[in-house]
């Protein structure tokens, strides 16, 4: 280890920054951020730096450089993009014991500046001593990705009760247990659904047990988002990298599968039409039997859980029996595969609202009755559509809507098999039954449907003329 790494606290301290460019203010507020008394010495300043100036927010040194600018300084970081004059900076520095930091040339540093990950209080640096700073960025997204948000509260929290742990459990090997508990069973979770003060409650009643502290199971009920993977939120990933068993649907895709815990118990669950069924009553007691043996359960669905997903009645069954519960929302399908296929679901000039609708529904009453659904104005997205279109089609142009107006069937929305077949009310049935369209698949209806023919740009588009005849489309490559 060439580097000794050490977090300073330069709260209140002054601090120096030569140079008055981009480079040289974006290490300024740095360590404004940190409660350093910043100056910065430059011949010319960009007009980025005048709100600081003119606030008082940083000392301006103005002219050509001068050694007596590190008079009292505590460490300096030279970023002017002269070398030789970065150097001189340096020697000046080390001349007085003063730790230095030369942007972009690790040899005269005496310090380096990490990529840091921002968890307060809690902090992660990332450094490789400047050989590659790219490759420390690349490593910090990475770390962000994995590191949940709610670490900083857990950090804060441990320490506003670190007299009390250390006090319950001096034994060194007990108190790591109990950090092994605190990190691991409810208090995270409670801090990430904001509920800090069930958090700080729980903990207390952990010192009180006597270091009996219980392995209560929970159930996430995720958002796999549309199946593109880079699509998964940065919640949804974290819950799939902590959970022991995940109860997923068929719309799940195995890219988003393969981004869980390798341990994980993977127990598909998925409804298939026309094949084979698994009650819903079944899914939701095996949730439950899961979460009692104290395993950390993802109940992972196809786009949004609130959105036809079931997600309300699973999360009612799930409280109803004392069972910690969190929900994670994805990407809805509709906002998904719109986006996909180039059409926007609102738009200023041809709709002022979006309805999202299913043409499966529990209950005897057609999706399609209010007559408010047909309003030229508004867009609709309809979920499992597409093998009711002659239906469909039929109910909205009695409703009002013109057999012109324009729709879209999406299939396989954000998956590399994507395809768009555009077409009208009038037309698009009879292009249906010329093509065959898998499942899944999303009806869009509306005047912006008409943008799938201007704007796609991922996978395959699919026209129907005005008379009713199929256009071949080239594929449109993959972004």
């Amino acid at each position: 280890m060439r580097l000794y790494p050490v977090f300073a606290d330069i709260a209140g301290l002054p601090v120096l920054v030569v140079g008055g460019g981009k480079v040289a203010r974006r290490k300024a507020k740095s360590l404004l951020d940190a409660g350093a008394r910043v100056s910065v010495g430059a011949a010319a300043f960009g007009t980025a730096w005048a709100s600081w100036i003119d606030a008082g927010s940083i000392h301006v040194l103005h002219g050509a450089f001068d050694p007596a600018w590190l008079d009292g300084k505590w460490l300096v970081i030279a970023a002017t993009g002269d070398r030789a004059l970065n150097a001189r900076v340096a020697a000046c520095a080390g001349e007085r014991r003063i730790l230095a930091n030369v942007v972009d040339d690790a040899a005269l540093s005496r310090f380096h500046v990490p990529a840091v990950v921002d968890r307060s209080p809690l902090l992660v640096a990332i450094s490789t001593a400047g050989a590659a700073p790219a490759i420390a960025r690349r490593i910090r997204e990475t770390l962000e990705r994995v590191l949940d948000h709610a670490l900083g509260a857990l950090v804060a929290l441990a320490d506003r009760q670190r007299g009390r742990i250390v006090r319950r459990h001096a034994d060194i090997a007990a108190r790591r247990r109990f950090y092994d508990w605190l990190f691991d069973g409810p208090v995270l979770p409670l801090l990430r659904n904001a509920r800090h003060a069930q958090a700080e409650q729980a903990l207390l009643d952990a010192l009180a047990t006597h270091g009996q502290e219980s392995a209560a199971g929970s159930v996430a009920l995720v958002g796999a988002g549309p199946g593109h993977p880079g699509l998964l939120t940065l919640q949804a990933l974290r819950a799939l990298q902590q959970a022991d068993v995940i109860l997923h649907d068929q719309l799940v895709s195995a890219e988003v599968l393969a981004m869980a815990r390798r341990d994980a118990e993977c127990i598909d669950v998925g409804k298939r039409c026309g094949g084979r069924q698994m009650a819903q009553e079944r899914i939701q007691r095996m949730m439950l039997a899961h979460a009692r043996e104290g395993r950390r359960v993802v109940r992972l669905k196809g786009g949004d859980p609130f959105v036809f997903g079931r997600g309300g009645e699973e999360l009612a069954f799930l409280r109803a029996h004392g069972v910690a519960c969190e929900v994670v929302p994805g990407i809805t399908a509709a906002v998904a595969c719109a986006a996909f296929a180039g059409i926007p679901l609102t738009h200023r000039d041809h709709a002022q609202s979006v309805c999202l609708l299913t043409a499966h529904g529990r209950r005897a009453t057609h999706p399609l009755e209010d007559r408010a659904l047909g309003d030229s104005r508004q867009t609709l997205a309809i979920y499992m559509g597409a093998e009711k279109l002659d239906e469909l089609a039929a109910r909205l142009i009695s409703r009002g809507r013109a057999p012109e107006t324009p729709c879209a069937i999406v299939e396989n929305g954000t998956l590399p098999q994507q395809r768009v077949i555009a077409g009208t009310l009038a037309t698009l049935p009879g292009l249906l039954r010329l093509q065959a369209v898998n499942k899944p698949a999303l009806l869009i209806v509306g005047e912006v449907a008409a943008f799938a023919r201007e704007h796609a740009w991922f996978g395959e588009l699919v026209e129907a003329d005005t008379a009713g005849a199929t256009q071949d489309c080239a594929s449109v490559a993959v972004a």
